[in-house]
């Protein structure tokens, strides 16, 4: 009986630190989680000339330190022309990490005249790994992993928005 009963108090602990290990996270990130999946800002159009022609999309844009920060975080999906453009203001060097980006997503490094730089492809979901542009660029889309491939777009191909000189 004496074991049966340190068994069932050891059990009844184990559960209850199950319990609260498990729930720790969803009750101390929940209200964050749900704000940071949020669309940052009403969709706008965004076009890449490629050599099979020209490829629209619909890409929300992080203009602000926050939502730079927070880019497509705790997404749990993307559609094939969606995407999020990451505005950096002025030419820099720029690093990209993977951390709660739950999804594979595709980088475009784009200088300020448009043109694609470099591509990352299917990045690795939840890595810290750090994604460098390799040279000054003014803005980074991130679009679904693999739809660089699938769609035809290469580096050196012209991102048409607002944000880019020549537009």
């Amino acid at each position: 009986m004496h074991l049966f009963v340190l068994w069932r108090a050891a059990s009844a602990a184990v559960l209850a630190l199950s319990l609260g290990f498990a729930l720790a996270p969803a009750i101390s990130v929940g209200p964050a989680l749900a704000q940071a999946a949020q669309p940052v800002g009403p969709l706008e159009p965004l076009e890449i000339a490629t050599s099979k022609g020209v490829v629209p999309f619909e890409v929300e844009v992080a203009r602000t330190n926050e939502q730079r920060a927070t880019g497509l975080m705790y997404r749990k999906s993307l559609g094939e022309r969606a995407g999020m453009l990451f505005d950096f203001e002025a030419d820099q060097m720029v690093s990209m990490w993977m951390q709660n980006t739950y999804i594979p997503l595709d980088m475009l490094f784009i200088r300020a005249d448009g043109s694609i730089a470099r591509i990352a492809a299917m990045t690795t979901p939840l890595s810290t790994a750090t994604i460098s542009s390799g040279e000054p660029v003014r803005a980074v889309l991130e679009i679904a992993g693999g739809a660089a491939r699938k769609l035809g777009i290469k580096p050196g191909d012209h991102v048409a928005h607002a944000l880019f000189k020549g537009k």
